[in-house]
């Protein structure tokens, strides 16, 4: 299993898919999860420090993880079948609920918790972005220090 850190969320022209991009803490590969608009734009609200005038559904399910006295160890993408991610919330006391990995990466990041990938996933999906599209990857981080919220609202909102 590897630690994995957020690069971040991005939309994916023209299909104004986003996509959330993941990056191996101690590797050099990659791992992009197409998610959804809502979960783009928590994930994104919360890498900017936004705080918003009420709580999102990660905010509230965060308070009530603390008020039922449990705690968040880590966040676990664990599959990858038919193009679908799988990942499990991983508790105290070894308990594991599924979850979406969009929704494990926008809780893990109010948590302040790892975020770990099984090898079998990194192996199937992982991506080693080659030294001349490192540039390419810092243009990526430069749109992620430009992009707001916004950005990830539908046209139907």
């Amino acid at each position: 299993m590897s630690e994995m850190r957020v690069v971040g969320v991005r939309v994916e022209l023209p299909a104004n898919q986003p996509i959330l991009l993941l990056r191996e803490t101690d590797g050099e590969r990659y791992l992009p999860i197409w998610i959804g608009s809502v979960e783009a734009t928590a994930i994104a609200l919360e890498q900017q420090g936004v705080r918003p005038a009420r709580p999102l559904t990660h905010d509230l399910l965060k308070d009530v993880i603390a008020g039922l006295g449990r705690e968040l160890e880590q966040v676990v993408i664990t599959d990858l079948e038919e193009s679908t991610f799988f990942a499990e919330l991983v508790f105290d006391g070894d308990v594991r609920v599924s979850a979406r990995p969009s929704d494990s990466v926008a809780l893990a990041l109010r948590m302040g918790v790892p975020i770990h990938a099984e090898e079998g996933v990194l192996d199937e999906a992982g991506l080693i972005i080659p030294d001349e599209q490192e540039d390419e990857v810092e243009k990526f981080r430069e749109f992620l220090d430009s992009v707001s919220p916004e950005d990830f609202r539908g046209a139907d909102t």
